[in-house]
């Protein structure tokens, strides 16, 4: 007679299981490892979700850190062997929390303060099949029947992708992507509506989306607005929300200075041009939204102000040169002043989204441990200070708004 299974095994073998494909493909959906105990500095947690690499089924391992994301993929049977690793509370880096999600099934690993593991399995409702080739077919976030996107002009009648929109119906489940990992980590009640302000919400299609993904994927109450300078794209969109009846979903005409909402819970603004991202990030803290996303576009302000010190002059008497020193300058001054506000901040390349070079992303998301630890608050201040002053800056927009509203 064989021994009953402990919790890791009964773990084990049930994602060993998901990953051996049948008629309907794979039932593994997506692996979570968190609670992280181990050495590796700055490691928070790790996704891992299932692609094809050049034909073959491979683990696709997500590693978040602090700072940055780092992937790395791996052949099924390694991939399985470094999660079992991850698994063995002996192991110098360990995880003590596990969430698969399977295809009807969700099961939960977790072990205690004395390593004893417990397992929870939950029935769910079965998610849609999403192709895993990596070279081909990227997973998608938004389904692509969704009425919103004929509306806007990505689909067509019959609610296939028109061709000449497949680089926005990439950038679309790209921004998306990024959206659900920073909000996912905030644990927000479903019992909640989330408040969104997308600034400079264009012809509408990050705005229709991530208003979706908000109730259609995750079951929450969204009311989002998108504010848009011209008035003609407001109009489009508003057209497009009477035509579909879409509730909690509106448009404003006007910018960042003359719509001021009450409450925010996610402010985007996407190649705001020069100070009007400051505003944006300006309002996202003084109301204090949990998650911030901005993609920064031009740098006037801090430009003509950079005095180059003598050791960078002969670099930064190229124009080209000094042009990419104040986007570096003035973005790392917006990221140190948003973790001085309490927010874990991450600068990251982010695909264009508007057919542009800029492609930088800033993402920042509000702790309240950042946001109560005063002795790190002053050591981002004293940094930023030494920043202006080794570059002669005397005023930088962002912080000037914070510093009058008290919020430095």
């Amino acid at each position: 007679m064989s021994l009953p299974e402990n919790a890791v095994e009964q773990f084990s073998h049930c994602l060993t299981d998901s990953l051996i494909p049948s008629a309907d493909g794979f039932s593994f959906i997506k692996l979570s490892l968190a609670k992280y105990s181990g050495n590796e500095a700055g490691l928070n947690k790790i996704s891992v979700r299932l692609l094809e690499v050049k034909g073959q089924p491979h683990l696709s391992f997500t590693y978040h850190y602090q700072t940055r994301d780092v992937t790395k993929n791996f052949r099924i049977e390694d991939g399985l062997a470094q999660i079992r690793t991850y698994l063995d509370q002996s192991q110098t880096d360990s995880f003590k929390s596990a969430h698969l999600r399977l295809q009807g099934l969700e099961t939960q690993l977790l072990f205690n303060k004395k390593n004893e593991a417990t397992i929870q399995t939950t029935a769910v409702a079965n998610t849609t099949v999403v192709s895993q080739a990596h070279d081909r077919e990227k997973n998608r976030f938004i389904d692509i029947k969704r009425p919103f996107l004929t509306g806007l002009g990505v689909t067509d009648a019959q609610q296939k992708l028109i061709p000449a929109m497949s680089r926005k119906w990439k950038q679309i489940n790209k921004f998306i992507e990024v959206f659900q990992h920073a909000f996912e980590s905030l644990k927000l009640p479903t019992s909640r509506p989330v408040h969104v302000v997308d600034f400079g919400a264009g012809k509408g299609y990050l705005t229709f989306a991530i208003h979706d993904f908000l109730r259609e994927t995750l079951g929450y109450t969204a009311q989002v607005t998108g504010v848009e300078l011209r008035d003609e794209l407001v109009k489009l969109c508003g057209n497009v929300v009477n035509q579909l009846s879409i509730q909690g979903l509106g448009f404003y005409q006007g910018d960042v200075r003359s719509y001021h909402p009450e409450a925010v819970d996610v402010m985007i603004a996407l190649h705001a041009c020069d100070v009007a991202t400051d505003y944006a990030l300006h309002t996202g803290v003084r109301l204090g939204a949990s998650i911030i996303m901005c993609a920064p576009c031009c740098h006037k302000q801090v430009r003509p102000q950079i005095q180059s010190p003598q050791v960078l002059r002969p670099m930064l008497q190229h124009g080209v040169h000094l042009g990419q020193e104040a986007e570096m300058l003035t973005d790392g001054l917006r990221a140190l002043l948003l973790e001085a506000c309490g927010y874990e901040t991450k600068v990251f390349e982010f695909v264009a989204l508007e057919h542009t070079s800029k492609n930088k992303m800033i993402l920042a998301i509000k702790r309240e441990s950042l946001a109560k630890n005063t002795a790190k608050k002053a050591e981002i201040l004293s940094q930023i200070e030494s920043i202006k002053a080794f570059y002669g800056i005397r005023e930088q927009c962002l912080e000037s708004l914070l510093i009058a509203d008290g919020l430095l």
